[in-house]
């Protein structure tokens, strides 16, 4: 008998957790026309998930997720649709969710990095995760480190917790195929770009490790003085602006670098292929990830990658990149000297990013993400 199954799709147009929703959802449409599924999602939302599937259905829910009315609210829109399950694809899990349920857990950080907070909401931030978890029928971490992260923080019983990996957008990956070395050029013409640079992509929160990147530039500046060919060499940041971070501007300010740093803030999926692939090398350095997905649509650009050795990403990018100490400045200067300098090693990285990049495939893990689907709804607990 066919499942009516509810995907909480309201972040689809999110830059991180947009790209899982949107690959699971095509991915689920490719493999699987005989279940219902019913996508929450707003308005806008919507459109984003258009042309799917006939056994593909939106309902339209409009109040974010980081409402506190969605707690009571959500689960009543929820059980109005009597669905058989329901996948949240993140951490956040409303109060009153009813079972059977299904939560995807990307990573740990807002409970390993968020010093900011007080310790009364710090404390209620971890109670609510654990007991969103502890409720659920399975766990799904996109990582082996992300299911280690969460057995250490959740005492759950064996098996109750999967790791299915995630992918680089498959449209992404085919529009850098197919790219015109004529439209980049435009495209770079347009944010006035005619030097060649370094470019991270991603939010700048205190886990990825800007300053040290920041500094590793200012170092790596120092270093290729003497070669013409880099003489120019500019810093890009794709993905966030600095205004609410002081550490950011501290490090800019101090290395005294930045007319050669340049924030751009969030750009078109098109723009953001464009920079991948014009960039010398991608740069990312974050101390924690619990997948890490950026690295990973460089390397489907043909670019080569330097990223961390901690976490998830040496799981993730495998011997396609060049791993540095996140910790130490003067590594990740090293690795970033070594990929831009040594060209037999720029060819290696790439040729094996394109390897690396072929092993992940939202159709994979979509039909793994099904067979949790399946074992979830025949659970004795069902919604009414």
């Amino acid at each position: 008998m066919p499942l009516n199954i509810a995907i909480d799709a309201r972040r689809v147009t999110d830059f991180g957790i947009g790209t899982y929703i949107r690959g699971l959802v095509h991915g689920l449409g490719l493999i699987d026309s005989t279940n219902r599924y019913t996508l929450l999602a707003g308005v806008e939302d919507a459109r984003a998930l258009a042309g799917m599937p006939e056994n593909f259905q939106v309902a339209v829910y409009t109040r974010p997720d980081d409402s506190h009315w969605d707690n009571l609210l959500f689960p009543l829109f929820v059980r109005r649709l009597k669905p058989d399950l329901v996948h949240i694809p993140l951490n956040r899990v409303p109060l009153w969710m009813p079972r059977p349920y299904v939560v995807t857990i990307h990573d740990m950080a807002n409970l390993l990095f968020e010093a900011e907070h007080s310790r009364v909401r710090l404390s209620l931030r971890r109670w609510r995760f654990r007991r969103g978890l502890k409720r659920a029928s399975f766990l799904i971490a996109v990582s082996d480190a992300t299911k280690r992260d969460v057995e250490n923080t959740v005492n759950l019983p064996p098996g109750r917790i999967h790791r299915i990996y995630n992918a680089p957008d498959s449209e992404f990956a085919a529009s850098a195929a197919a790219a015109n070395p004529e439209q980049n050029k435009r495209i770079l013409e347009r944010y006035q770009i005619d030097y060649p640079y370094l470019l991270y992509a991603g939010n700048i929160r205190a886990h990825k490790n800007i300053p040290r990147l920041v500094e590793a530039f200012a170092v790596l500046r120092e270093e290729l003085t003497f070669r013409p060919e880099f003489r120019d060499l500019h810093l890009i940041l794709i993905g966030d602006t600095i205004a609410q971070n002081s550490a950011v501007r501290q490090a800019v300010f101090r290395s005294r670098i930045g007319h050669l740093v340049r924030f751009l803030g969030f750009v078109p999926a098109d723009t953001l292929r464009c920079f991948y692939q014009s960039a010398a090398a991608f740069v990312f350095p974050s101390r924690y990830e619990g997948f890490g997905l950026p690295p990973l649509e460089a390397m489907a650009c043909g670019t080569p990658v330097v990223t961390s050795n901690v976490s998830s990403l040496p799981e993730v990018v495998g011997d396609a990149a060049m791993l540095v100490n996140p910790e130490n400045v003067f590594d990740i200067a090293r690795g970033i000297r070594e990929v831009l300098l040594d060209e037999s090693v720029r060819c290696a990285l790439v040729q094996k990013g394109f390897e690396q990049v072929a092993r992940f495939s939202w159709r994979d893990t979509a039909r793994q993400v099904l067979e949790i689907y399946r074992e979830a709804a025949g659970q004795p607990h069902r919604i009414k």
